[in-house]
């Protein structure tokens, strides 16, 4: 029925424009009416109909590829705390070996993926920083399902862009006394790779409440299912600058 419709719809578009068309006298106009056909077709695509067919899962429709940046000011309190965002990320860190483990009630319906939890807890982490946000932006791309593997390519592309920006990777020790108490900036970027497209990636960064929509949607739709939802996962930060 619905692909009845859309030919339907498709068929009175170019019957409408040859109405206006005059009749082919050259080849001049044959040209002219090849490209208003192209153009057409071309619009038409744009009305999202890769999605018309596509088969909807628990968060929308085919796969989202997504990268959200957040830069906030860190006081020297919350950076020599063990309870601050930098805590945080140092501990998921640090426990990357169990990223791929789950709950133990995980096959009751019960427990999430490792890989879940530390999403959910750094946008957490993030939202209730939120009063020192600075800037945020963020970017996405959308894939049908069959396209699984471009998405995936995606996903690795951004997040060896972010690697790239970094000389090595370093993760303090567990214990590791933190002498600097000068107040920072930081900036958080997650890559994330997550199936549906009800996820409102692209909208953070015009404005407060919107970024926060944004990570509260993470938080939230990376725990569905267990997390069987979230496909991939990944976190970068970096201290950018000292405040004097």
């Amino acid at each position: 029925m619905m692909k009845n419709i859309l030919l339907l719809i498709l068929s009175i578009v170019v019957s409408t424009s040859s109405a206006f068309t005059p009749t082919p006298l050259s080849s001049t106009s044959r040209k002219s009416q090849d490209t208003i056909s192209s153009t057409q077709l071309h619009l038409f695509e744009n009305l999202g109909i890769d999605k018309v067919f596509e088969d909807s899962g628990p968060l929308g429709k085919g796969i989202t590829v997504g990268k959200v940046q957040v830069a906030l000011q860190v006081s020297a309190e919350e950076r020599t705390s063990p309870n601050s965002i930098f805590g945080v990320l140092e501990k998921h860190a640090r426990n990357n070996d169990n990223i791929s483990s789950y709950d133990s009630d995980y096959e009751d319906g019960y427990g999430d993926s490792a890989l879940s939890k530390m999403c959910h807890e750094i946008c957490l982490s993030l939202l209730r920083s939120s009063d020192n946000w600075i800037s945020a932006g963020s970017q996405s791309e959308w894939y049908k399902a069959d396209d699984a593997g471009k998405a995936e390519s995606t996903y690795n592309l951004w997040g060896d862009r972010e690697a790239s920006k970094f000389e090595k990777e370093y993760i303090p020790p567990a214990g590791t006394k933190v002498d600097d108490s000068t107040p920072t900036v930081a900036v958080v970027s997650l890559i994330l790779e997550i199936q549906g497209d009800s996820t409102p990636i692209d909208r953070c960064g015009y404005s407060l409440t919107e970024t926060k929509e944004c990570l509260t949607s993470i938080a939230s739709d990376c725990r569905v299912e267990g997390g069987d939802c979230l496909n991939a996962f990944e976190v970068f930060w970096k201290v950018r600058v000292s405040i004097v």
